[in-house]
């Protein structure tokens, strides 16, 4: 297949390009590069790309795709909460914009990363694709109208799949450190106290990144009748964890490390455990290689072998919310978060 992958150059985009590769697809980037500065590690593989803002896409840019794998977004719920009014801009309406686009230009499959945030405040039972929705936040509120944005789309000619993915962790080239599991383990390794910021009481659907890239391969390569405007938690069921929990795994693999609270850890209104055992069922193809020790015990392997310190685990190398405000800061965003300029080259201006 002949695939576009908006989002390419970011934290899931950057495990998901070689996996299509190896599997013998084309591939194509689409992404605004905000942050491709934010490296760790080896870089990333190199794939003809469209420099541009998915609300800026047109049919002429995707005409030829066999598909279309759209993970580009604002991408948590703090940055989410910077401005809800261009989360839903990008998140909602700029997916319905690339979704729209890739109809009119006649590809067939359009692939969603969706999230498990639109669960939101669910309490403990395990939640299946049935579950009913109440997002917290404006990030989980984007995902749930997106999706419902998406299937009134969907038609013969136009079949749309939606991978609610749960909580992502990993090692990536664009490595992100606002991440739960990446989080935790990084303050272990630079601070020796895996510091909680709430009380340790949430549950979190975990996935590995890699684990989340065959998810995507698997749906994009089975039949259509089999995914056609279908749900599917991305994920592995036994991989639900209170917060706490990890925080207690993480300071099991980091020698030295201890379980701290931050002194204003409160209760947090996220909690949900979801049940990903229906894309196991309907693609068998697809098994989660992961569990959350294996990748808190890949990420203190990482950390130790780049050297990370506490300043790029806090800054904008890595906190995609540091990162924005930076770019803000020096005017290479508008308030819109569209790119005042390439920002691959971004080195020359200082930034």
């Amino acid at each position: 297949m002949r695939v576009l992958v908006s989002g390419h150059d970011g934290y899931i985009g950057t495990a998901l390009v070689p996996l299509f590769q190896a599997a013998g697809h084309e591939v194509v980037g689409c992404d605004s590069f905000l942050f491709h500065q934010s490296r760790f590690g080896p870089e990333a593989a190199d794939v003809p790309a469209v420099a541009k803002d998915i609300r800026d896409v047109t049919p002429d840019d995707l005409a030829g795709f066999d598909a279309v794998v759209h993970l580009a977004g604002i991408s948590n719920d703090p940055l989410g909460d910077l401005n809800a009014d261009v989360t839903y801009d990008i998140n909602w309406r700029g997916t319905m914009d690339v979704a729209r686009s890739a109809k009119a230009a006649g590809v067939p499959r359009f692939l969603f990363s969706s999230s498990c945030s639109l669960y939101g405040a669910a309490g403990d039972p395990p939640l299946d694709e049935n579950a009913t929705f109440n997002p917290v936040t404006p990030y989980g509120e984007s995902k749930l109208y997106a999706e419902r944005g998406l299937r009134e789309l969907a038609d013969d000619d136009f079949s749309p799949t939606y991978l609610r993915n749960a909580t992502a962790f990993g090692v990536s080239p664009r490595l992100r450190g606002d991440l739960v599991v990446n989080n935790l383990t990084g303050l272990a390794f630079t601070t020796g106290k895996v510091l909680m910021k709430s009380d340790g009481m949430p549950w979190r659907p975990l996935v590995h990144i890699e684990d989340i890239a065959r998810a995507f391969l698997a749906v994009a390569e089975a039949p259509r009748d089999l995914v056609h405007d279908v749900p599917f938690n991305v994920g592995s069921t036994a991989e639900n964890y209170r917060v706490r929990q990890v925080a207690e795994m993480v300071a099991e693999v980091v020698p030295g490390s201890e379980v701290a609270f931050s002194d204003t850890a409160s209760a947090d209104l996220r909690n949900y455990r979801v049940d990903c055992d229906k894309l196991r069922r309907t693609l068998p193809a697809f098994q989660p290689r992961w569990t959350v020790r294996k990748g808190v015990e890949e990420l203190y392997s990482a950390y130790l072998e780049h050297g990370l310190t506490y300043e790029q685990l806090t800054g904008p190398g890595l906190i995609r919310l540091a990162r924005i405000r930076e770019l803000l800061a020096h005017g290479r965003l508008d308030d819109g978060l569209r790119p005042t300029a390439d920002l691959r080259i971004e080195e020359t201006a200082g930034v």
